[in-house]
């Protein structure tokens, strides 16, 4: 890997920000440069919300994604924001549970995701993003399943111990629906 540039985006509320910040922190945790700029409108939850993560094994020049190498998309505003900012031959995960549309191009690895149930089954819609992460984490391999085990315990780890097990589930469930993915 020599630079991973993605977008994340979603409703606000659905945990958009903090899949963001789990990639920045692992990618850190593994000693690479990384940037994380979040992006939302002035009604946090329910609002747009986006953020771009970049991460490096150079220094990084600017923080904002103009071209990605990868979309995660969590609703069909999203997906019809961003399908475009994906450079040729980089992947596309979407909440499938929310996006109704395939994506219109042919160029990328397109992975729909039906994140809402996968998380239900864990307990809780509200680990949705965490499933994403783990299906991101196995089709794009940014960072090393470890690094990001290590970042949800350490953002989990004040005062949320309680939220740990379950997120740690959610990862594991969006690893294994999306290995069996070539990559």
């Amino acid at each position: 890997m020599a630079e991973e540039r993605i977008i994340i985006a979603g409703f606000g509320g659905q945990g958009i920000l903090m899949i963001g910040k789990l990639l920045a922190q692992a990618g850190m945790l593994e000693g690479k440069h990384v940037t994380w700029l979040p992006s939302y409108g002035p009604e946090m939850r329910g609002g747009t919300a986006n953020c771009h993560v970049i991460i490096s094994d150079a220094p990084i020049g600017a923080p904002m994604v103009t071209e990605a190498t990868g979309v995660i998309a969590m609703n069909l505003p999203s997906l019809d924001r961003f399908e475009g900012s994906v450079q040729p031959g980089g992947w596309l995960l979407l909440n499938s549970s929310l996006i109704p549309r395939v994506p219109a191009r042919s160029d990328l690895r397109i992975l729909p995701v039906p994140v809402n149930e996968i998380a239900q089954q864990q307990g809780s819609q509200r680990v949705a993003n965490v499933v994403m992460l783990g299906a991101c984490l196995a089709l794009s391999r940014l960072v090393q399943r470890a690094s990001i085990v290590a970042a949800i315990e350490e953002v989990l780890g004040h005062g949320k111990q309680h939220l740990l097990a379950i997120n740690l589930n959610a990862l594991e469930a969006g690893l294994a629906f999306a290995s069996p993915v070539p990559v």
